[in-house]
């Protein structure tokens, strides 16, 4: 089985944010940063080298494969933010559509 690229690590948030060549991109981050930790009540930590998450949940597939995993996170990305939500975007469809022009999908 392959190794998952995209870890908990110790990288700072503040550096990788600050690092965000787009001003308004770095700007919206960090007001991300702000709202998602007041929300989850977890500190931001690092996945990967490019993802912002916060929490972490344990999870195992019935093939026995097993890891573990941010609950939510976003990522500043060169064409646009990018959230990940792991519960899922059924139950937001009011709160999505105030949001304005958007893509959601599944993994």
């Amino acid at each position: 089985m392959a190794e998952l690229k995209t870890k908990l690590n110790d990288g700072s948030v503040e550096d990788f944010l600050n690092a965000v060549e787009d001003k308004q991109k770095r700007a919206d981050s960090f007001t991300l940063l702000k709202m998602m930790g007041e929300i989850s009540g977890e500190p931001a930590k690092m996945w990967g080298k490019d993802i912002v998450g916060f929490g972490t949940y344990h999870y195992v597939y019935a093939s026995g494969r097993e890891g573990d995993w941010m609950l939510s996170g976003f990522s500043p990305r060169k064409a646009s933010l990018s959230i990940y939500l792991m519960a899922g975007f059924d139950q937001l469809g009011e709160e999505l559509s105030a949001l304005g022009k958007h893509k959601s999908s599944k993994g």
